[in-house]
């Protein structure tokens, strides 16, 4: 009788023990290795080029995109999001949530290591990778960096632990070479792992630049990590994913050859996006997804070939420009951000917000300090979570000598291009624009009239918002603002107004 109770409790060890077997296992992928992180992981997936409203959670019925649609039903689209009009401010502005200016980029950075002075973003300027590094993630660019192509100007030299891609605009996607010089020098390779050149020729570059993004997330899936995904797509030579062209054959030229570069990218995202789930990362991953400008309706034939944008094929809606434009079409792109573990889903905003702005919110997501620079971007977080007001009252952007203003409805373009392009929906009018062009948002077909003559004291108004402007970004940046030179000034400034 004295074992009797040492025979219970063996018993009663081997029934909870069946019944711990018999429990069904988690299969939920928000179940696996990832989630016990403190802090988000951080995904960026900027494309390039993209227009305005090419998806179709944005309305377009012509282009599939099931990824970019599935990113918005998880995750917040946002219908009022501001980049800028080419890629190194647009790169600029995201990286360090400040005017571009302020860093030096007001032209084109350099896209050869041949180029020296005067050509890169300043590396006093402090990224989102420097940010996030000092909290303990592992940060790696993936594809496009365009913010200076010298040795000591990489994407490592501004806190990024890892880097593949190329340092300078696009590249052929299978030669891997820099197609837009030939009024400089002959095509020269691009395509590096950190400081080392690499050659795949061949190789199509978005499929190695995904298993690059793969491999990055599983080496680091027990860390807390930041993955800046610059794509390369849609932006041109239009070189597709050869899987897509046949869908879209039937679409009007130059939409055809457009609408299956959309489709790639919009595949290759959701390969990224599918690798997180897969590895049990995505509930906890702040996703986010936008274009560094508008579509292109560039069209280039350096030695006798056509590489170009072929004059266009993005779509706007009613709104005119492309890339290269202060207009709508050339500013306003798509976006969408995800963190399922603490956003809404399935919503959408209609607030202002702008590419500076990202840095500011992680860091408010993640309850760090922001950087010691001064920044331009605001935390959206209250838009995010509450539906609150935009913190933009003004917007502004500047290119070269061409900048804009926007408040409330009106914007004041100065010495803008209309890059509209022969094949939009809107009429074709005159590349250089006038000299003041002031725009009311809230026409029925916005900014095709110019209401300057009309209302001198707006132009006034504005004229005077970008001059305090201009005075406090380009202040310790190293370059003069190109409006304040004199000619012997702009003859002896840094850079180039041509890549």
């Amino acid at each position: 009788m004295k074992n009797s109770g040492f025979i219970y409790s063996i018993a009663i060890m081997a029934l909870l023990t069946m019944f711990c077997q018999c429990k069904p296992k988690e299969h939920s992928s928000d179940s696996k290795q990832g989630n016990h992180l403190k802090h988000p992981n951080v995904v960026i997936l900027y494309a390039d080029d993209q227009g305005t409203l090419d998806a179709g959670c944005y309305g377009v019925k012509d282009i599939a995109t099931p990824n970019i649609d599935q990113l918005a039903k998880e995750g917040i689209k946002f219908t009022q999001a501001y980049a800028h009009t080419v890629c190194c401010p647009s790169r600029a502005a995201l990286l360090t949530g400040r005017s571009p200016q302020r860093g030096g980029v007001n032209s084109w950075t350099s896209c050869t290591p041949k180029d020296k002075a005067g050509r890169n973003m300043s590396l006093d300027e402090v990224t989102m990778a420097e940010v996030l590094k000092e909290q303990g993630y592992k940060t790696a660019l993936i594809g496009k960096w365009h913010l200076g192509a010298t040795d000591d100007h990489t994407p490592l030299d501004q806190g990024f632990d890892y880097f593949w891609g190329f340092r300078g605009g696009f590249i052929d996607y299978y030669t891997h070479r820099f197609l837009h010089a030939g009024w400089q020098r002959p095509q020269f390779h691009d395509l590096y792992r950190n400081r080392e050149e690499i050659f795949e020729e061949g190789e199509y570059f978005p499929d190695m630049q995904v298993e690059e993004a793969k491999n990055f997330i599983r080496q680091n899936k027990h860390d807390n990590f930041f993955l800046y995904m610059a794509f390369n797509l849609p932006h041109y030579p239009e070189q597709p994913d050869t899987a897509f062209i046949e869908n879209y054959k039937d679409l009007n030229w130059p939409r055809s050859s457009y609408a299956p570069m959309i489709a790639t990218i919009d595949d290759r995202i959701g390969q990224v996006v599918s690798h997180l789930k897969e590895e049990g990362l995505a509930k906890n991953t702040i996703i986010i997804y936008m274009s560094d400008n508008g579509h292109s309706t560039e069209d280039y034939y350096n030695w006798n070939e056509s590489y170009g944008g072929n004059g266009g094929g993005g779509y706007t809606g009613k709104w005119r420009g492309a890339k290269g434009s202060f207009f709508e079409g050339g500013l306003r792109v798509p976006c969408i951000i995800s963190y399922p573990k603490d956003f809404p889903k399935g919503e959408e905003r209609n607030q202002i917000i702008t590419n500076m702005d990202f840095l500011p919110t992680v860091c408010e997501v993640l309850d760090i300090p922001q950087p010691k620079n001064k920044l331009d971007g605001k935390s959206i977080l209250p838009i995010i979570k509450d539906n609150a007001e935009s913190p933009h009252e003004v917007l502004h952007f500047m290119w070269q000598h061409m900048w804009a203003v926007r408040k409330g409805h009106w914007k004041l373009i100065y010495k803008g291009h209309d890059t509209t392009g022969k094949f939009s929906t809107h009429p074709e009018k005159e590349f250089h624009m006038p000299e003041y062009y002031l725009a009311n948002l809230e026409d029925e077909n916005p900014e095709e009239l110019n209401y300057a003559d009309k209302y001198p004291d707006i132009v006034e108004q504005l004229s005077a918002l970008h001059e305090d402007w201009a005075l406090d970004v380009f202040k310790g940046s190293g370059y003069p603002d190109p409006n304040k030179e004199d000619e012997v000034g702009k003859q002896k400034s840094k850079g180039s107004i041509k890549l």
